[in-house]
């Protein structure tokens, strides 16, 4: 298994505001769902911010997202160890499969891979 990417996760109530924010800093829109925007470095498309207004399936917002090659794998070993779900295992409508953990710190991680 390995990570593709990390990426913080901006809870937003000014999407339109706070794109527009992250473009003077030199990020391009790639990805908008109207509730959530993606925003990347164009030299280095790894690099990004995600901003979120209320997630369109989840109860929670995360704080950050992983994304890795088998989310499967990496579910299955955070349930055996015993970290705490909360938002299960999902196929989303948007192409990805991801679930929600919380960390030790209490930090919602969003771990997903792309389908």
């Amino acid at each position: 298994m390995s990570i593709r990417r990390v990426v913080p996760d901006i809870s937003s109530e000014a999407i339109d505001d706070s794109r527009e924010f992250y473009g003077l800093l030199g990020f391009e829109e790639v990805m908008n769902l109207g509730w959530v925007v993606t925003m990347a470095a164009p030299d280095n498309p790894t690099a990004q911010v995600t901003l979120f207004g209320p997630d369109a399936s989840a109860s929670v917002q995360p704080d950050f997202s992983v994304e890795v090659s088998d989310v499967d794998a990496v579910h299955a070993a955070v349930v055996a160890a015993g970290a705490e779900i909360v938002h299960p295992l999902t196929d989303e409508a948007w192409g990805v499969r991801r679930f929600f953990v919380r960390d030790p710190n209490g930090r919602i991680v969003n771990v997903l891979t792309h389908r």
